[in-house]
């Protein structure tokens, strides 16, 4: 029998939590995100472009913490969709631009109600969930310094 260590224990792991509350997010946003025509990662990279229009793939591949190879399959689809356009810089042949289309733009009005269902099916308060991001952030903030 193995010696008792009490802080290897699944319901004692920060990351197992972090983890599993990510996949229940994940599973609340699907059904609101396929009347969108969206996935997950799909709908965060429009989340960015809502945010600011016409920046480039690093850009966005910072801000969504991922490698700019890893986008390229996802920013196809959202261009197939006619919700946004790539463009080559002028100044610079190598980077790539992303432009919202119309549809794209008119897409974000059906997005707006998503924030409030997610908070509703929470069954948290508005400030309990910003308090929460905002820790998370924090926590995030202080794991990076440290790569």
């Amino acid at each position: 029998m193995q010696p008792s260590c009490s802080e290897l224990e699944l319901d004692h792991q920060l990351c197992f939590a972090l983890y599993s509350t990510s996949l229940m997010m994940t599973k609340v946003y699907k059904p609101l995100l396929k009347e969108l025509g969206l996935t997950y990662p799909q709908y965060l990279a429009m989340l960015v472009l809502w945010q600011c229009d016409g920046i480039t793939v690093g850009t966005m591949s910072k801000r969504l913490l991922t490698d700019p190879g890893s986008l390229t399959p996802l920013l196809k689809r959202l261009e197939a969709e006619r919700l946004l356009n790539r463009k080559r810089s002028h100044q610079d042949e190598r980077v790539v631009e992303l432009y919202l289309t119309d549809k794209g733009r008119a897409l974000r009005e059906e997005a707006c109600r998503i924030p409030s269902c997610v908070v509703h099916a929470s069954e948290q308060s508005v400030e309990a969930l910003t308090q929460l991001k905002d820790d998370l952030v924090r926590l995030r903030e202080s794991l990076q310094k440290n790569q």
